[in-house]
């Protein structure tokens, strides 16, 4: 694969952890993506009571306390929790100790959206009805956001750099962004990155009081699309040095070949053409690869009408008549916010390890805009995937492109 522009080390993710809806480890998750299988219901975990729409995409049978080995989850928010649990997974699936994690120089990147969003309504709604003096001091303790990539410390026994990207729903592809650079420019060894949200009363207000949810399943690029799906969950995705990877003999699933970063501030809600093309470019540029090389694109796709529209646009101004095949993750998990860039990347990552093509679900009627546009409808399509493009677009124009390639051995 094409090195790129950057200096440094080469950067490969090896190990993943998927905390969703759909699945709970690298196996579950990729037999899902695989099947095309909704995670999306009617909320269960909050009330929903007063809402035209109650679709979510909840991960019910999350259970913190089978999954943590040194963290209390009483002493976490659900966001920490989930990237706390994603982090052990991630991990585990690559195959390294605690002692290693402690003994090299560990970092911590994790994205959100909503921080403790879940805390701060149980929060709320103590004040509301006891006063702000009942207010439980634990309670608190609980809500900064930065305790999130702290919980991966606590968790993993880590002492090195933890840091929490709050830049929304393209957050975990800025910690992947961060993460690969503190890779590869030897500032650290390894690198858990990744993001966590929580779904509950006041994110799922938040998307029913601006219009953009949706009553039936998020059904991103179809004609008939109506919006999109609040979710929560936590991914994260372990990078190290290739020769390192190489040393111990562990299974890598691809290589992190570059990212781009921008940031438009044009409209507080809907993306700027102009920033996404931008974007892609850039990515494209650091990445060492042209259009032409780009196999897959995982899609932000969050199945609204203007934003599914203007991404398809943009593909549609870089790659010309070649755009490539397109699979959009958010018609299977819903909208998981902070932890949605990394969840594509881990089920991309899982596409080019197994070879097969991540597919959308809920397609059935092309969108006459954008008939040009294979969307790997219904389940996942067998087929190579040599170099891949993540998009992550977010609320005030914030833009976050990863491409990731296959190692050959």
């Amino acid at each position: 694969m094409p090195a790129g522009d950057a200096p440094g080390r080469r950067v490969v993710i090896t190990g993943v952890g998927p905390v969703s809806g759909i699945g709970i480890g690298a196996r579950a998750f990729c037999r899902a993506v695989q099947d095309g299988r909704c995670g999306i219901a009617p909320a269960r975990t909050f009330d929903a009571t007063g809402f035209p729409i109650t679709l979510t995409g909840e991960v019910p049978d999350f259970r913190p306390e089978t999954l943590l080995r040194r963290t209390d989850p009483k002493s976490w928010g659900r966001s920490g929790q989930f990237a706390a649990a994603a982090a052990r997974l991630a991990v585990h699936d690559a195959g390294l100790t605690d002692d290693r994690l402690r003994s090299a120089r560990t970092a911590v990147v994790m994205g959100t959206a909503s921080g403790e969003s879940t805390t701060l309504v149980e929060l709320a709604e103590g004040w509301v009805a006891d006063g702000l003096p009942a207010t439980p001091g634990e309670l608190a303790r609980k809500l900064p956001a930065g305790r999130i990539a702290a919980a991966v410390n606590h968790e993993l026994g880590l002492r090195g750099e933890a840091v929490t990207v709050g830049t929304a729903c393209s957050a975990s592809n800025y910690a992947l962004g961060y993460g690969y650079d503190l890779v590869r420019t030897g500032e650290a060894d390894l690198a858990v990155t990744g993001g966590a949200d929580a779904v509950n009363r006041f994110t799922h207000a938040g998307f029913h009081r601006i219009g953009a949810l949706a009553a039936r399943p998020c059904a991103p690029f179809d004609r008939d699309r109506e919006g999109m799906t609040a979710a929560e969950g936590g991914a994260a995705l372990v990078l190290e040095p290739y020769a390192a990877a190489l040393e111990r003999g562990a299974a890598v699933y691809a290589e992190v070949l570059g990212y781009g970063l921008t940031c438009d501030a044009k409209y507080p809600v809907r993306p700027d053409p102009e920033g996404i093309v931008r974007c892609i470019r850039m990515a494209h540029d650091r990445a060492g690869v042209r259009p032409a090389d780009i196999d897959y694109v995982s899609a932000h796709g969050t199945g609204t009408g203007i934003n599914d529209r203007i991404e398809a646009e943009a593909l549609r101004t870089v790659f010309g008549d070649t755009v490539p095949p397109i699979g959009a993750l958010k018609s299977l998990l819903g909208h998981t916010m902070g932890a949605a860039g990394a969840f594509a990347s881990i089920a991309t990552v899982l596409g080019i390890r197994h070879g097969f093509l991540p597919p959308t679900a809920h397609f059935s009627r092309p969108d006459p805009a954008f008939a040009w546009l294979d969307a790997v409808p219904g389940r996942a399509r067998p087929g190579l995937i040599g170099v891949a493009q993540n998009n992550g677009f977010a609320f005030g124009g914030n833009n976050a492109i990863v491409v990731l390639g296959r190692v050959e051995r």
